[in-house]
C-alpha cells in the first residue's frame, strides 16, 4: 500500500508541474500533505516537514547569499572589461567572433541566470553575427550550451535541487564536478572552433569599421547608475578570494557567500537607500529559488518521514535486473538527458532521483555521487520546451526553436558526454560499483 501510495504521489506531482496545472512552488507543499494525510500519517506531518525544512536550510541560505552576490558583482561592472576587451578582439573576423560568444556567454552565466545571460549576451554580439552574414543559430547554440555547463554551479538550480533532493552539501556535489565541468567547457570551445572554421572560409573576414566596434563598450550591468568602476580591482580580488576559499572549504559554503556579499554590499554601495535598490532589484529571482527549496523541504521531509521512498527504492530493485545495479550512477548520468528534457528539473530531482539513489545506495554507491551523476544532463535540458528562458533566447536571436534544438540536440549531447567522460576518469562517481 505504502509503495501504490508513493508512486501515485511523485506520479501526481509531476502530473500536475508538467501539465502546468500547479507550480512547483504549490505543488512540493501540498501534493506531499495530501497523500500523507491520505496514508494516515496526519499525526507526523508536522515533524516531518520541519526536518526536510531544518535539511535543506543552510542550501537555501546559500542560494539566496550567492544570487545576490553575483548580482551586485554585475551590476557593478566587474565583468564589463572582459566583456569590452571580448568583443574588441573578435572584430570581424567569424572565427573570433564564435569563440568569443562561447566565452562571453561563460562569464555572463556565473549569476545562474539563464535570462539575463540571453539578454546581454545577444544584445551584444547579434550585431557582429547580422553584419558578418553568420548563422545566428550557431549564436543561439553557444550560448545556451555554455549556460547549460554554467548552470551546474550551486546557485544556477540543477545542483541546489539535487543536494535538497538527497540531503547532501552542494559543495560536495559542485566542487569536485569543477573539472568535469571544465571539459564541458572546453568541448564548447572546440564546437566554437569548428564552426567559426566553417564561417571563416564561406564568408571570409570582413574589416569593420571602427564605429561597428564601439559596442565593445556594452556593459554587462543592466543597472548604469550602480556601476562601481572604480571598484573593479576589489570586487575582481573579493571574488578570487571567494572562489579560492570555497574550492578549499575553508568555511561552509553559506557562510562564505554570506560574508562576501556583505563586504561587497557595503563597499561598493554604503548607502543605505542603494542597498536597498539593489536586492529589490534581484528579489524577485531571489524569492523565486530559494521559496522553491523550503517548499521541497516539505515534500523530500514527508518522503522520507513516511516511508515512502524506502519503499519505492525497494520496488525499483526488484524490477531492475540485477546485472545493470552497480551501473546505476552511469545510468543516471545518461537518462538525465532525456529525462531532463521531457521533465521539468523539479519533476526529475524531487520525483525521480531520490528512488534511484536509494535504489543505488543498496549497490554501494553514495548519494553525493548520485548528485553528480544526474546533474551531467544540463546542457541538454536547456533545449526542453518546458524551459521558458530558452523562448527568450530564440525570440532575440530572431530563430525558430523546431532550428534551434535540430541545430544544438546533437552539440549538447557531445558536451554531456564530455562532462561524463571527465567525471568517470576522475571517479566523481562509479562507471560500475
Amino acid at each position: 500500500m505504502l509503495t501504490f501510495l508513493a508512486f501515485a504521489m511523485v506520479a501526481t506531482f509531476m502530473f500536475l508541474i508538467m501539465t502546468k496545472r500547479l507550480s512547483a512552488l504549490i505543488a512540493l507543499i501540498l501534493v506531499p500533505i495530501a497523500f500523507a494525510l491520505l496514508g494516515g500519517f496526519a499525526a507526523g506531518l508536522g515533524p516531518m516537514m520541519l526536518d526536510g525544512i531544518r535539511t535543506l536550510a543552510p542550501t537555501g541560505v546559500m542560494l539566496m547569499f550567492a544570487i545576490l552576490y553575483f548580482a551586485i558583482m554585475i551590476d557593478s561592472g566587474l565583468f564589463d572589461p572582459a566583456v569590452r576587451k571580448i568583443l574588441k578582439l573578435v572584430k570581424g573576423d567569424p572565427l573570433k567572433v564564435s569563440m568569443g560568444t562561447a566565452a562571453l556567454a561563460m562569464i555572463v552565466s556565473l549569476d545562474g541566470d539563464g535570462s539575463t545571460t540571453y539578454m546581454i549576451c545577444v544584445a551584444a554580439v547579434l550585431p557582429l553575427y547580422s553584419r558578418l552574414g553568420m548563422s545566428p543559430l550557431l549564436m543561439a547554440c553557444l550560448i545556451m550550451l555554455s549556460s547549460g555547463v554554467l548552470n551546474m554551479t550551486p546557485w544556477g538550480g540543477p545542483t541546489a535541487r539535487a543536494a535538497s533532493a538527497l540531503h547532501v552539501d552542494p559543495a560536495d556535489i559542485f566542487v569536485p564536478m569543477i573539472p568535469a565541468m571544465l571539459a564541458g567547457l572546453a568541448a564548447i570551445f572546440a564546437i566554437a572552433w569548428v564552426y567559426g572554421k566553417r564561417e571563416r572560409a564561406r564568408l571570409g573576414e570582413l574589416h569593420l569599421p571602427t564605429d561597428h566596434v564601439a559596442m565593445a563598450e556594452v556593459s554587462v550591468s543592466q543597472y548604469p547608475e550602480a556601476r562601481r568602476p572604480k571598484l573593479l580591482w576589489f570586487n575582481a580580488i573579493l571574488t578570487c578570494v571567494l572562489m579560492t576559499t570555497l574550492i578549499a572549504g575553508l568555511l561552509p559554503m553559506p557562510v562564505l557567500f554570506m560574508i562576501a556579499f556583505g563586504i561587497a554590499m557595503i563597499v561598493n554601495y554604503p548607502c543605505i537607500q542603494e542597498q536597498k535598490k539593489r536586492i529589490g532589484a534581484h528579489a524577485e529571482n531571489v524569492l523565486a529559488v530559494v521559496s522553491l527549496i523550503f517548499a521541497a523541504g516539505v515534500f523530500t521531509g514527508i518522503l522520507s518521514g513516511t516511508g515512502m521512498v524506502e519503499a519505492m527504492s525497494k520496488s525499483l530493485l526488484a524490477v531492475i535486473p540485477p546485472a545493470l545495479g552497480p551501473y546505476l550512477a552511469t545510468i543516471t548520468a545518461l537518462v538525465s538527458m532525456p529525462f531532463t528534457f521531457f521533465m521539468s528539473n523539479d519533476a526529475f530531482y524531487y520525483g525521480v532521483l531520490p528512488v534511484l539513489s536509494q535504489a543505488a545506495a543498496q549497490y554501494g554507491i553514495t548519494p553525493v555521487e548520485m548528485a553528480r551523476a544526474s546533474i551531467v544532463g544540463q546542457p541538454v535540458h536547456l533545449l526542453s520546451p518546458l524551459v521558458p528562458s530558452t523562448y527568450l533566447l530564440v525570440g532575440l536571436a530572431k530563430v525558430d526553436f523546431g532550428d534551434h534544438q535540430r541545430f544544438t540536440l546533437k552539440w549538447a549531447v557531445l558536451v554531456c558526454l564530455a562532462i561524463l567522460a571527465a567525471a568517470l576518469l576522475l571517479g566523481l562517481f562509479p562507471l560500475f560499483s
